[in-house]
C-alpha cells in the first residue's frame, strides 16, 4: 500500500487516531466517515493506492458545490483541531483479497505513527439474535484493550461488547494465528467451504481488519450497529455521534437547519428527485 500526498501536503503527525470504515451491509461506516470529513474541519492530505481495491473515480464529494476535484477508492483527511486522520473508502475490496488488503492497511497505519484505530462498520439484522429495540439503535463494540475485546471506556458510555466474539472460536483464531505469522493463507482458505453460522462475524472485513491491526500492537476499537440495506442515513447519523463519544469530541455546531452535521453534498441526491406528485 502506498501514500500518495498531495501537493505540498502530508500525514500530520499530532493526529495519532485514525477513523476507518469497514465495508459491509448498508454502508453504515462509510456513511458516518462522510458525516465526519465534511462536518470535523478536515482538508484531504492525500490518497492511498492499493492493488487489492477495486478502482473508482468521481466528482468532489463534500462541496459545498463541486470543484471539479477527482474523487478517489481510498483517501486521507486530516483535522488537526481534532487530532484526527480519515480514511474514506469508497469502492469494495477485489472478492478474496480481503486478508490481504487487512495485512497490508496494517502495515501502513503501524509504520505512519498511529496510535488510535477506531474501525467503523455494519452487521447484518437478519443475523441479530437478540434483539433489543427498547432504546433506539444500540452501538456494540470490539476492543483491543483486554484479550476477551471488552473495554470499560466503551462500558461506561452504555455500548454491549460483541457477544459473539469469542478470539477461542475457529475463524477468529485463525485470523489471529495469520496476522500474528502463527499460520499460513492455505490454514484459513482450506476452512472457506464450511463456514458455519457462528463463522459470520469473523467472515467480516471489520474483523480481518481488526486482527491484524491487533498484532501490530495498535489500539483498535470497532463500532458497530445492525442494519438492512436501504435508507441508513439516520445510522449513520448515530454511529458519528458514538466516535464523538468514544473519542471525546466535540460534536459539531457547523451544520445546516439546525442539525450539527453537515450533510454531504452527495447525500442531496441519493435517492433521485422526488416523485412526481401529478401521478397521484
Amino acid at each position: 500500500m502506498e501514500f500518495v500526498a498531495e501537493e505540498g501536503k502530508h500525514l500530520n503527525d499530532n493526529c495519532s487516531t485514525l477513523i476507518l470504515p469497514a465495508l459491509s451491509i448498508g454502508n453504515v461506516g462509510q456513511l458516518a466517515a462522510d458525516l465526519l470529513v465534511s462536518s470535523m474541519a478536515t482538508e484531504r492530505v492525500g490518497y492511498l493506492d492499493d492493488p487489492h481495491v477495486l478502482p473508482c473515480v468521481g466528482n468532489d464529494a463534500y462541496g459545498p458545490v463541486p470543484q471539479g476535484d477527482l474523487a478517489l477508492p481510498l483517501e486521507a483527511y486530516d483535522s488537526p483541531s481534532n487530532a484526527l486522520t480519515i480514511i474514506q473508502q469508497r469502492s469494495p475490496v477485489i472478492k478474496g483479497m480481503m486478508l490481504d488488503f487487512a495485512k497490508n492497511m496494517a502495515d501502513f497505519l503501524a509504520g505512519s505513527g498511529k496510535k488510535h484505530i477506531v474501525l467503523l462498520s455494519s452487521l447484518d439484522f437478519g443475523k441479530w439474535q437478540k434483539v433489543d429495540m427498547s432504546s433506539g439503535l444500540q452501538i456494540y463494540y470490539l476492543s483491543s484493550a483486554n484479550s476477551n475485546g471488552t473495554d470499560e471506556n466503551c462500558e461506561s458510555l452504555g455500548w454491549k461488547k460483541l457477544q459473539e466474539y469469542d478470539p477461542s472460536q475457529k475463524h477468529w483464531k485463525f485470523l489471529s494465528d495469520l496476522a500474528e505469522g502463527n499460520a499460513t493463507r492455505e490454514d484459513i482458505i482450506s476452512e472457506e467451504d464450511e463456514l458455519e453460522e457462528e463463522d459470520y462475524y469473523a467472515s467480516l472485513p471489520f474483523a480481518a481488519l481488526y486482527s491484524f491491526l491487533k498484532a501490530k500492537g495498535l489500539k483498535v476499537t470497532c463500532l458497530l450497529c445492525y442494519c438492512s440495506e436501504g435508507d441508513n442515513i439516520s445510522d449513520a447519523f448515530q454511529l458519528a455521534d458514538a466516535v464523538c463519544k468514544l473519542l471525546r469530541l466535540t460534536p459539531p455546531t457547523s451544520g445546516i437547519e439546525g442539525n450539527k452535521w453537515r450533510v454531504p453534498l452527495p447525500w442531496m441526491t441519493v435517492y433521485g428527485p422526488p416523485p412526481d406528485m401529478s401521478m397521484f
